[in-house]
């Protein structure tokens, strides 16, 4: 029997769960969604790729959550961090974030 979350998702398979903490330099949270929404389009082209999220903090209108799920680690630390569309991603976001965010992966235990 599948497992089937409230959004839909199978999670019976093995899916990692990518965590990265963004902080924005100040004053630039408009411009960093901006750029976040062309940036979207190059993850979602990815081998691997299920889905995202990009949270904005209510304390701290400059602190975001982004949230990607993949098939596997490498999907991600290969797949993505190696091709032709994480220079454009890095061109379109890298300048916005201070400090650089710790990127971290999850898996799921229950």
């Amino acid at each position: 029997m599948l497992d089937i979350n409230p959004i839909g998702l199978n999670m019976n398979n093995k899916m990692i769960t990518e965590i990265a903490l963004l902080t924005i330099r100040q004053g630039q949270s408009a411009a960093f969604e901006e750029a976040f929404t062309k940036a979207q389009l190059i993850i979602e082209s990815m081998k691997g790729y299920i889905q995202h999220e990009l949270q904005q903090c209510l304390e701290k209108d400059d602190k975001y959550l982004l949230v990607v799920r993949w098939n596997t680690v490498e999907d991600h630390t290969v797949g993505f961090r190696q091709s032709e569309g994480y220079k454009e991603w890095k061109k379109l976001l890298h300048h916005f974030y201070y400090p650089f965010p710790e990127i971290e992966h999850y898996k799921r235990i229950f």
